[in-house]
């Protein structure tokens, strides 16, 4: 491998991770149009590993609209990333497969989850940032497939992977 190869792929695999973490990003944050703008345009995500839907990118990004209403604090981390770039005879081609667990704390959403006049358990700063603890919690793996889109790479597929979830009242 040549030098310039050599950089090549770490290029590659900087572009790569930064896509992986701009999906976290864009989950966490609610930015769905963000969310959107991560995938190719047959681009599709599939959460039904972990209770959820399958189907084209833009029409998961309106029902994680939707789902993550009932949880408005979440952070989840992406870790172990495992980046397996296609070798193209000793150059990088233009796809890859991430391997990565990850791991979902959320708060819980007490007044919407529970209706209008209820009273959350946890007071009233419940589901704010810094004052709740996490009351759902799980932890998986992800799938992802990428694409080189010129000038940077895009998610093809996610496929979620759910191990384990800590759920309230478990």
């Amino acid at each position: 491998m040549t030098q310039r190869v050599a950089l090549a792929t770490v290029l590659d695999r900087l572009a790569i991770d930064a896509v992986i973490t701009g999906y976290a990003v864009a989950v966490d944050d609610g930015a769905w149009s963000d969310y959107g703008a991560l995938f190719t345009p047959d681009g599709r995500a599939d959460y039904r590993g972990a209770g959820g839907v399958e189907g084209p990118a833009d029409e998961i990004a309106r029902w994680l609209a939707e789902t993550m209403r009932l949880f408005p604090v979440r952070q989840h981390l992406i870790v172990n990333r495992r980046i397996e770039l296609e070798d193209l005879g000793g150059y990088t081609g233009d796809r890859a497969e991430v391997r990565a667990d990850y791991l979902n704390p959320m708060c819980l959403d007490r007044k919407a989850a529970s209706g209008p006049d209820a009273d959350p358990p946890g007071g009233a700063d419940s589901g704010r940032p810094g004052s709740a603890t996490p009351d759902f919690v799980t932890g998986g793996r992800y799938t992802f497939e990428l694409h080189r889109a010129e000038p940077c790479w895009l998610i093809r597929t996610v496929t979620v992977h759910e191990k384990w979830r800590q759920a309230p009242g478990a």
